[in-house]
């Protein structure tokens, strides 16, 4: 949320009653009154002027959350309401969250998700396979991954063609295909082992997914949910569903930078365009 006091002072005292351990427990009270499944974890007020910026840091359970954290943080802004009364609510979402836009909070803090996936690939299957080598492979991420999206001042965009690979999973799964803005954010990372094998990983700090809730009641979607393993809530404990879930887009991620890389790597990646991505011409009668 963000909410706004009369002077720079009020909002800094704000801020300071905010970060107190016994307010806080109060905060955690009223924001789980409103929920079954949500748990507040913690509190982040960051100061601009007047402004107090509240980021609320929640646990939804299998659900992705927007509603529930809402209803939450509505409950937390009677609370503040009641402490300090000439606090001025400006916008319930006050963008410090991040949601549907590139930011760096997300990137350096996580929001959803945080998922780091690794695999080593044998030479002999990058050289058989992928029809590259294991230095290529890495020349390739160093230089196009790496330093090619500094150069554009990338901000979570380290990485080949993350969002193709997220919004496919998004789609199939019911998910907010505008909330792949942030859960994109990825750093592709390889190195050549002891062995000559190739290591990768794929960071990805703010992968946004649920399987209860939204769109992921839809029918092919809760097929696609029931294939993967983790249709609606979790079983055992509330959460493991959806943190399933989000490993399974890291995975498809990391095996989608794979394959490009290789692509761009043996510089075939034209070549299967044409070949793969075009209709045949029908035969003429």
């Amino acid at each position: 949320p963000c909410v706004r006091l009369p002077s720079a002072m009020k909002a800094a005292q704000l801020k300071v009653w905010c970060e107190e351990p016994a307010n806080f427990a109060l905060l955690k009270q009223a924001f789980e009154s409103t929920t079954s499944f949500g748990k507040l974890k913690s509190c982040q007020p960051t100061v601009a002027g007047r402004n107090v910026y509240i980021r609320l840091v929640c646990f939804a359970g299998d659900a992705m959350g927007m509603n529930m954290v809402s209803k939450g943080s509505l409950a937390v802004i009677k609370l503040l309401e009641e402490h300090f009364a000439d606090m001025e609510l400006v916008a319930l979402s006050g963008n410090m969250c991040t949601d549907k836009k590139a930011a760096a909070t997300n990137w350096l803090e996580g929001r959803g998700k945080s998922v780091v996936v690794e695999c080593i690939i044998p030479k002999v299957v990058v050289q058989k396979t992928l029809k590259t080598t294991v230095s290529a492979l890495i020349h390739t991420n160093i230089n196009k991954n790496l330093i090619g999206s500094a150069m554009a001042g990338a901000l979570g965009g380290f990485n080949a063609h993350a969002s193709n690979i997220v919004a496919a999973v998004f789609l199939a799964t019911g998910q907010d295909p505008a909330q792949v803005v942030e859960s994109a954010n990825c750093i592709t990372l390889m190195e050549e082992t002891d062995d000559g094998d190739l290591w990768m990983s794929c960071t990805m700090p703010s992968i946004e997914v649920g399987t209860v809730g939204g769109g992921t009641s839809l029918a092919a979607q809760s097929a696609c949910l029931e294939a993967i393993g983790c249709r609606g809530g979790g079983k055992n404990h509330p959460g493991e569903n959806a943190q399933k879930l989000a490993k399974v887009v890291a995975a498809a991620t990391m095996a989608g930078e794979l394959s490009l890389l290789s692509a761009l790597a043996a510089n075939t990646l034209v070549q299967a365009h044409m070949k793969h991505n075009r209709k045949s011409t029908p035969p003429s009668s």
